[in-house]
């Protein structure tokens, strides 16, 4: 294993940094932090914890992500992608056994970046992050209902079809003030981009920002009938939390393993999404362990803070891409931007609307899904539509780890399938020297036989070998495999060989093999094959194989055909 390095992107910044990069990153970082402020409180709430946690989530784990993560550019905190993860962990284990689930998710993190796992991570094929990506959305959209239509329902249940039959039962208990404000909330965000063009002064205030502070202005002149976060939370402490760690007890401690998983497996996934999407953007390139370090440091240190489950962000990553920050610097200051908010403007979010951050999730639950993959389903294979599908359903009906798993084993298969379709054993024709008298049985059939192998002799493909032979033809002498074209040969595919050539010698033929390539070579000398063989039966190519058939035939010639 290669030696564990912690060398976090910030010590490459800081060499040749200068005022004009901190002017730059200054800008980017007070844009980021207004736009991440109403996006931490909206994720906290829909997730089934209060606003305070997911803002101190954005400064804590947004200072540490950034400070001590492998990419230059990469924005932490709360994301959407988190939320029916964590809204079904509070309702069954509930709050304080969230924070120890977030840090066991921490440990998970920092382990698997020591142990390079980074760089295994990019191996989950596109379908599966699609279907699992769209999947969220939907339950995202779903889980918002009851706060958007302001219904009436104690505990919404964090199981899909519970969800499902608690919302259809209580629409009855539909408020419309609530709704009034909703979609007007929603109406302002949709065309908040159209205006900005219009007029270039809202287009330095983030959408989100600027309807977040509509409507609270709006309820706080006119006392709209809506709840607030003053009347489910209290309101925002204008104070640092107490350092606190979550109460654990062993009893739940067994229950919380697959919990944590599931939110390693999703941060670890987020977070190198977002850093790969930046580094095109700034023609850079991220560590992947080093950032994976970085988010596990952080999941283990924001629960102290109250906090819960942080990733890279990939809208606000993108965000200060195009707002000039180039270092980790823009990211540690837009969490002093969200700290200094907290202190001087605590005591007004206590007339945030409700229906206004509903609004805001829906919208990022709706832009968040790659929508338009499901329109062009049709012009790919049926491989991709099962494991896309597959994946997006088990999301939206059960979990996201049990859709992961599910989606990489139905991947996992096809791949198998596909390989071992592209896999070949071909009879192969053999130069003109061959049709002398010493090549043939007086009858005229061959002593001597070719066959090429193209692809991978694998596990999914050792049945190619079991057909080689047609046990109505006579047998051959000697058989050459051209191994030219096949690029790899595992165990399972050199146990064929074996077989193959234990065969062959029990009829009193000879097995040659020609034009090795590197792998199969190394692995057929490795496992011994080579010496049961005949170390002279590996030969060089198709030529010199013939000259090696032509040395073996008069004795098989001698001893059993004449």
């Amino acid at each position: 294993m290669k030696k564990i390095s912690f060398h976090p992107k910030l010590l490459d910044t800081l060499p040749g940094y200068d005022a004009g990069q901190f002017g730059r990153d200054l800008s980017a970082g007070l844009t980021v932090g207004v736009l991440a402020l109403p996006l931490a409180m909206a994720f906290a709430i829909a997730s089934g914890m209060s606003p305070t946690a997911g803002i101190w989530t954005a400064i804590v784990a947004g200072f540490l992500i950034s400070a001590l993560g492998g990419s230059r550019v990469q924005i932490g905190g709360p994301t959407g992608a988190f939320i029916p993860i964590l809204y079904g962990i509070v309702v069954e284990y509930g709050v304080q056994n969230l924070l120890v689930a977030t840090m066991l998710a921490g440990a998970m993190l920092v382990l698997m970046g020591v142990f390079r796992v980074g760089n295994v991570i990019r191996f989950i094929p596109k379908t599966v992050v699609i279907g699992f990506t769209n999947g969220i959305a939907v339950v995202i959209f779903l889980a918002q209902i009851k706060d958007f239509l302001g219904l009436r329902i104690e505990h919404l249940p964090g199981e899909f079809f519970g969800k499902v039959h608690a919302l259809f039962t209580h629409l009855d208990t539909l408020d419309v003030p609530t709704l009034t404000l909703s979609v007007a909330s929603l109406a302002v965000l949709l065309s908040w981009n159209g205006v900005a063009r219009r007029y270039p002064a809202l287009g330095r205030v983030p959408g989100p920002l600027g309807v977040l502070v509509v409507a609270t202005v709006a309820n706080a002149i006119l006392h709209l009938p809506v709840e607030t976060i003053g009347s489910r939370f209290g309101g925002i402490p204008q104070e640092i939390p107490p350092l606190a760690l979550p109460d654990l007890t062993l009893a739940t401690l067994g229950k919380l393993i697959s919990p944590a998983l599931t939110i390693a497996l999703l941060g670890a996934i987020e977070s190198l999404l977002s850093a790969r999407v930046a580094d095109a953007t700034i023609e850079d390139r991220h560590d992947p362990n080093q950032e994976l370090i970085g988010q596990g440091i952080a999941n283990l240190i924001v629960p102290l803070f109250g906090g819960f489950a942080a990733t890279g962000a990939i809208a606000r990553t993108a965000t200060n891409v195009r707002t000039g920050g180039r270092t980790p610097v823009a990211g540690m200051l837009h969490a002093g931007v969200l700290l200094a908010i907290v202190l001087a403007l605590a005591p007004f979010a206590r007339h945030i609307p409700l229906a206004t951050l509903s609004a805001i999730v829906v919208v990022v639950a709706v832009n968040m899904g790659e929508w338009h993959e499901f329109r062009g389903l049709g012009r790919f294979s049926v491989n991709y539509r099962t494991t896309l599908l597959s994946t997006f359903l088990v999301t939206v009906v059960f979990d996201l780890t049990l859709a992961v798993e599910l989606g990489m084993v139905l991947a996992s298969l096809f791949f198998i399938y596909r390989m071992s379709d592209l896999t070949r054993v071909e009879r192969e024709p053999l130069p003109e020297l061959t049709l002398l008298p010493h090549f043939l049985y007086p009858d005229g059939s061959p002593r001597v036989v070719a066959y090429a192998l193209y692809g991978s002799l694998f596990f999914g493909a050792i049945h190619k070998l079991e057909t080689l032979l047609d046990p109505a033809e006579r047998h051959p002498e000697v058989v050459i495999l051209d191994m030219l074209h096949l690029v790899n040969l595992d165990t399972t595919g050199l146990e064929g060989l074996e077989s193959l050539c234990k065969n062959l010698h029990r009829k009193g033929c000879a097995l040659l093999l020609c034009t090795l390539n590197p792998q199969p070579e190394s692995l057929i000398r490795r496992s011994g094959f080579a010496e049961e063989v005949g170390v002279n039966n590996l030969c060089a190519d198709m030529y010199a194989a013939l000259a090696r058939a032509k040395v073996l035939l008069p004795s098989f010639m001698d001893e059993d055909n004449l």
